[in-house]
């Protein structure tokens, strides 16, 4: 992981080297190892690295490099499937000119993906895998080329100011520039207010900073800014096998050649939960570690509510991490109160966030960076494996998959639960005309809501976006382009929780992606089977079979309940609040049972916090400059 900068001057002016510098030096906690500045002309980039291998690893993990003199870059990458993409590179110089292609691997994740523009030029994105966010200098198209990996793994940030174009993947980084406003953009405002996050892809909640979507680039000249969408996830493949062993035998090879990528350093972290998913990737992670000289030093972290009977989360993690032999870490965030340290420039949110905890991301993740620097996370198994049944069904009939079906539909009635609830519920919906539509917040002020027609924005966004739909995999194939994914992993990001921790995620793999994609649903994904035969004497069988609960004890019920909500109706109000809601039409916080509602009602609460704090970010950085 590396904190990344570029500033490129369209007009043709040469770059500020102070400014650049200085704006480098600001991303020292991303990358605490070593900082690199490079300028020429128009444009300049700054980079800080974060090292995450083993010692005889350190000259892969630069991240500032050129080629042929003329293609510069700068990135924060992390490159899957060299030797495949290193092939495709050397097929696609048999057939034109391009810079010569070494017959050993590039020294650097950097040095790939400039050889990889320098063979594919633009399409160069569809042929990457991996985590990434770079810029390009193509000094000859005098062309600055960006690009954002498929899932937004990796933060990437901009701002036009005049002739000057500027990025980063730290947000704060781009504020930092004394030409950069203060000033909000209200669109971004008014889906927190709805949401709790930002659904415009595109934008931020400062007016002058926008965000590069997951799976764009970015091309930019003195002419202007063109950007493209490179990648969808697959709705078109399909895999169907003889026999049923075999999609888990496909299943745990891709897992562990995805693993196994990502295991290339000295100590690994496990975002440990006491479920299914991670716990897949940490018995993975365990054989991997026996069997091709990845990391050794294993170690799990679960975060605990020791003081909610309903968290048994914690006893179900160390099942898993004593059957695996790992040490593990719980992290008790019971002492944490709604909107603590609030104040604190250590633990400063960029943009507004839903969550009254949010302290709490910080101790998780300084308590990992004692000990690791690279954690893997198990997010993406839930959302791949979603199941539908109904839609399954239509397609084997479409596909006169008769023999298929003969046996799926007894055998799913078999073994399904009762179908009385969700008869019950649809019938109850019906009867009521009850609408997948959340109430519109009452306390929302008039005048902004119809400013920004926010009724409308509160429709538009009340379904899953299903432009593409998949014909086995509806649900799930459109969560994975809602953007909840982006903004959970800027969450992550070492330029936001100014932790030297890098966060990996196995199961967004795009060969795992793409082969889920292409599975039947049943009986694999019925309660996630798949995970549960590839982890068969791998997992201790509590853990394996136990069922997916939901989280009944939110901390902040409990809270209310323990105090009566007297902190939460006594806040001081920043003053700019006003444009935003009516505090009139706020009801107290009293001993609240719908934790949908309280989500919605914390929300105002949450941006008040987050502008008193945001209000105290601004730098006088050119003073700064002119002081060194």
């Amino acid at each position: 992981m590396s904190g990344i900068v570029g500033i490129y001057e369209r007009g043709g002016a040469p770059v500020d080297r102070a400014l650049l510098r200085a704006l480098t030096q600001s991303l020292a906690y991303c990358g605490p190892d070593t900082q690199d500045t490079w300028s020429i002309a128009p444009v300049g980039f700054g980079h800080t690295l974060l090292r995450t291998g083993p010692e005889w690893q350190q000259e892969k993990q630069k991240q500032l490099a050129s080629l042929d003199g003329r293609y510069w870059i700068t990135a924060d990458a992390r490159i899957d499937c060299r030797d495949e993409l290193l092939e495709a590179m050397k097929a696609k110089v048999g057939d034109a000119p391009a810079p010569t292609i070494p017959s050993d691997s590039p020294a650097s994740d950097s040095e790939l993906i400039l050889r990889a523009y320098a063979t594919w030029g633009e399409d160069c994105v569809r042929h990457l895998r991996g985590d990434f966010a770079f810029a390009i200098w193509d000094a000859q198209q005098k062309r600055l080329f960006c690009a954002r990996d498929h899932f937004g793994l990796r933060p990437f940030y901009y701002a036009e100011i005049g002739d000057a174009f500027l990025f980063s993947n730290v947000l704060e980084c781009l504020r930092q520039h004394p030409e950069v406003s203060a000033d909000l953009n209200d669109a971004a405002i008014g889906d927190f207010l709805l949401f709790g996050l930002n659904c415009d892809e595109a934008t931020t909640t400062f007016r002058d900073i926008r965000r590069l979507p997951p799976a764009h680039s970015l091309s930019v000249s003195a002419e202007g800014l063109r950007q493209r969408h490179y990648w969808s996830p697959p709705t078109e493949g399909r895999i169907r096998y003889a026999r049923p062993e075999d999609y888990v035998e496909h299943f745990q090879i891709l897992l562990q050649a995805a693993v196994a990528d990502r295991m290339e350093t000295e100590c690994l972290g496990i975002l440990l939960s006491g479920g299914l998913d991670s716990g897949t990737l940490a018995t993975t992670a365990k054989d991997v570690s026996r069997t091709s000289g990845g990391a050794q030093d294993l170690r799990a972290y679960t975060v605990v509510y020791e003081s909610l009977k309903e968290d048994d989360e914690g006893g179900y993690a160390r099942l898993t991490a004593d059957f695996l032999k790992i040490p593990i870490r719980l992290i008790p965030m019971d002492e944490i109160q709604p909107f603590d340290r609030w104040n604190d420039p250590e633990i400063r949110w960029p943009e507004p966030v839903d969550d009254p905890y949010f302290a709490g991301l910080f101790n998780q993740f300084g308590t990992v960076a004692e000990d690791c620097r690279v954690a893997f996370s198990g997010e993406g198994s839930d959302n791949l494996m979603h199941f539908q049944m109904w839609p399954y069904v239509k397609n084997m009939v479409q596909h006169k998959e008769w023999l298929a079906l003969a046996k799926n539909i007894p055998w799913y009635a078999a073994i399904r639960q009762s179908p009385l609830p969700g008869l019950r519920r649809r019938v109850k919906n019906f009867v009521q005309r009850k609408s997948d539509i959340p109430a519109f917040p009452k306390w929302l002020a008039p005048d902004f809501a119809r400013r920004l027609n926010l009724q409308d924005r509160a429709r538009e966004w009340s379904v899953l976006p299903t432009v593409q739909p998949h014909p086995v995999l509806p649900q799930g194939h459109a969560s994975l382009s809602i953007p909840h994914w982006g903004n959970l992993f800027e969450k992550e990001h070492s330029g936001l929780t100014r932790c030297p921790v890098e966060v990996r995620h196995p199961f967004l793999d795009l060969r795992i992606v793409n082969f889920l994609l292409a599975l039947p649903p049943f009986p694999h994904f019925y309660e996630k089977n798949l995970l549960r035969e590839a982890t068969a004497g791998r997992l201790p069988e509590a853990v394996r079979t136990r069922r997916k609960t939901p989280f009944t004890g939110q901390p902040l019920i409990k809270f209310i309940e323990r105090t009566g909500g007297k902190a939460l109706n006594e806040v001081n109000w920043e003053a700019d609040m006003d444009s935003y809601i009516d505090r009139a039409s706020m009801q107290p916080f009293q001993s609240e049972t719908d934790a949908e509602q309280l989500d919605a009602d914390i929300r105002p609460l949450c941006l008040n916090f987050w502008l008193q704090s945001a209000r105290k970010v601004r730098y006088n950085f050119r003073a700064e400059v002119r002081n060194a």
